[in-house]
């Protein structure tokens, strides 16, 4: 996209003051359906950079309510906000209206890969490790942690520590080094921000009331997710489909003795099957996000 495309977003620069920075981004407007699509046409077929832009303008809200919720990770917010920034500029740029999808919905996941990206290069990846199980247990830990009232700097209790491998399906002894290399201080919500200090990161994080554009973006979202899922899942044996579902995809995995009982097999046999079915899922739906232009996640 071109730089002048983005010249009113550059110009919001959060590093010039977070507060003024948020409250700046408040005054665009949210944008209706059908302007939306007309906007979206102007830049894919004429190449408007002003469509581009009000796109652009009109979304830095989701932007930073989405980076907000990276704040665990110790970097500064206004680096977390930019390289979001940046994923909403590549969204518009790839966005097509004719596919049905909201831009806020498409939007999303771009933003979240390219915060998720700077995140991984700041904590660097020889740090954390590179396989794919490695960067999920990064990224759900905080969250897993809050879900069983662990607090945040303490050592993990061993009950808990079984707890959150088992949900996120990798070795107890990597759930705690992450969290040994994760553990430090996050910043008060009731902390001032900017230089002015006239808000707290509270103000922002708690709406007025609801936002029903961001709500229903979420559900279009979580909604494609689920759509890619289940069509991948369509490539996958009865007996796959079963055994993935069963240890990855229910709120109470069934262990690999259960399952080996139930289909007369060994617990390694089990696990070979759960593997395969599991790659093959992953290769379906990355392939179904590329042909659609989303980021695929992959390394």
């Amino acid at each position: 996209m071109a730089n002048k495309t983005a010249s009113r977003a550059i110009a919001l620069s959060p590093e010039q003051g977070l507060s003024r920075y948020l409250t700046e981004i408040r005054k665009f407007p949210m944008l209706a359906k059908d302007e939306e699509f007309t906007l979206a046409r102007r830049w894919l077929k004429d190449d408007d950079s002003a469509a581009a832009e009000k796109m652009v303008t009109s979304h830095l809200r989701l932007v930073a309510k989405i980076a907000m919720g990276y704040r665990g990770y110790g970097l500064p917010m206004a680096e977390v906000i930019s390289e979001g920034n940046v994923g909403l500029m590549q969204s518009v740029k790839k966005f097509d209206p004719e596919k049905g999808f909201r831009l806020a919905t498409y939007a999303m996941w771009w933003i979240r890969a390219s915060i998720q990206e700077y995140i991984l290069r700041s904590w660097s990846l020889v740090k954390l490790g590179t396989t794919a199980a490695q960067k999920k247990l990064f990224f759900n830990l905080r969250r897993m942690k809050g879900e069983i009232k662990a607090l945040d700097n303490a050592q993990l209790k061993p009950d808990q520590v079984t707890h959150i491998a088992t949900k996120l399906n990798v070795p107890e002894k990597d759930v705690i080094s992450m969290n040994g290399r994760m553990s430090g201080s996050d910043a008060s919500l009731n902390a001032p921000m900017g230089a002015e200090g006239d808000m707290e990161w509270m103000d922002w994080l708690a709406d007025e009331e609801p936002n029903q554009a961001e709500e229903f973006a979420e559900t279009q979202e979580f909604g494609a997710r689920m759509e890619l899922l289940q069509e991948a899942m369509a490539d996958l044996s009865e007996r796959e489909q079963h055994i993935l579902t069963e240890r990855r995809l229910t709120d109470e995995p069934k262990t690999l003795e259960q399952l080996s009982e139930i289909y007369n097999v060994s617990r390694e046999r089990i696990r070979q099957i759960e593997v395969r079915a599991f790659e093959k899922l992953q290769k379906a739906m990355q392939k179904m996000a590329k042909d659609q232009g989303l980021p695929t996640g992959e390394a």
